[in-house]
């Protein structure tokens, strides 16, 4: 067994112990989409959630009109205190464009809504939905540091599935980019690149964080909401007051190189929040030479991916790995404009007001007559539903760490 230590607090699964964690002072955000609807991994996540007991579930649902009565009423249905706030209706987005908040919709976003509304518990922990090997000991493990006085705490695990290696976006371009900006730095690594190497699944959905870090956290609109989560976890909590826990085994769904959720347009967001995170802790990038250094690195570590794949008996297509590394190369140029969402304790609206226009929202989608904001509502029996095909309608966003 590993127990080596990185440069953050690194919190070893030695053994199957659920360690003691402050989740009745947790509120719980899990992003869903269409895509989730009465799954056999969504239902799983939320029944092992009913046995942790968290002070509060936080759904932010991106759904179409017609589907997101449906899912509330399926999420009524579970043993849980969930919150549904419908993150497409029409009173949140015009109340969202009154405020300047208007803009690029996607995980990020929906994440930044619910991050809002939880701020109310003195803890707050973030994990996706589609996780076929979901354990009540996440959200333990994920809260352990937290209440040993840590403020940020990240979940890390292998992504390795039907004989292969996975975490491609991570493996493939996020670590060769840190390390490539790190070879091109004079003198001393800059402490941010320490800092982001330190964690090693930077691109996992799942973290956990106090409420006033939350609170000053500025948020990626996209796919750039993990790496985007990093950077700022460095500048407030930074080396001392960070943490990542192995959460064991975690599969998640993968995803295609190409396409509009496949994982090139992922790696275009990836690196815009990386290089943003990285130029806010004052350090100078050499675009003119970062293509080719990132291609230096990542052909380094492609050979040693190879060997770790033969080493443990596992498949290994060293020539597409290298494809997609030419593929991700493209996707590096300096970041444009900054549409981050504001922290918290800066916004210019309330979480009140965002519960509020969502709930109405979803009162209309349901059918309901009163629309007064009650969020109350017809509970489905859940058996209909779970076990069910995910809803295939538009183009649902994943996460990074679904490759």
């Amino acid at each position: 067994m590993e127990y080596v230590q990185e440069r953050v607090t690194t919190l070893h699964a030695l053994t199957d112990h659920r360690p003691d964690a402050p989740t009745d002072r947790a509120a719980v955000v899990v992003p869903m989409t269409e895509r989730e609807y009465g799954t056999l991994a969504a239902e799983r996540v939320l029944s092992t959630l009913e046995t942790v007991d968290p002070a509060r579930v936080i759904v932010p649902l991106r759904a179409s009109a017609d589907r997101a009565g449906p899912f509330a009423e399926w999420l009524d249905g579970f043993d849980l205190d969930v919150e549904t706030l419908w993150c497409d209706g029409p009173r949140l987005a015009s109340l969202l464009e009154a405020r300047g908040l208007d803009g690029d919709r996607g995980k990020g976003r929906d994440v930044w809504l619910a991050l809002g509304r939880a701020l109310d518990e003195e803890f707050v922990v973030v994990h996706d939905a589609d996780t076929k090997t979901y354990s009540p000991a996440f959200v333990n493990r994920l809260l352990f540091p937290l209440g040993r006085g840590y403020e940020f705490s990240k979940g890390y695990y292998a992504r390795v599935e039907d004989g292969s290696l996975y975490g491609r976006l991570f493996r493939l371009f996020f670590r060769p980019l840190v390390r490539a900006l790190g070879d091109a730095a004079p003198g001393r690594e800059p402490d941010v690149l320490r800092y982001l190497s330190a964690f090693r699944y930077a691109l996992a959905g799942e973290f956990a964080a106090t409420s006033d870090l939350v609170s000053r956290l500025r948020v990626q609109r996209g796919w750039g909401l993990e790496v985007g989560t990093l950077g700022e976890a460095f500048g407030h909590a930074g080396f001392d007051d960070s943490a990542q826990v192995d959460l064991g085994r975690y599969e998640h769904d993968h995803r295609s190189v190409d396409g509009p959720t496949g994982l090139a347009d992922m790696s275009r967001a990836v690196g815009a929040a990386t290089l943003r995170a990285v130029e806010d802790a004052g350090v100078d990038v050499d675009y003119d030479g970062l293509a080719e250094g990132y291609r230096e690195a990542a052909e380094s570590l492609t050979e040693s991916y190879a060997a770790d794949a033969a080493f443990n008996g596992l498949s290994y297509d060293a020539g597409d790995e290298r494809s997609q590394v030419a593929t991700y190369a493209e996707a590096l140029a300096a970041p444009g404009p900054d549409t981050r969402l504001p922290a918290w304790r800066d916004a210019p609206v309330d979480p009140d007001e965002i519960f509020a226009a969502a709930t109405d929202d979803l009162d209309a989608a349901r059918g309901d007559d009163a629309g007064d904001g009650s969020g109350t509502g017809p509970t489905a029996d859940r058996s209909d539903a779970a076990g069910g095909s995910a809803v295939e309608t538009g183009q649902p966003e994943p996460a990074p760490g679904e490759d």
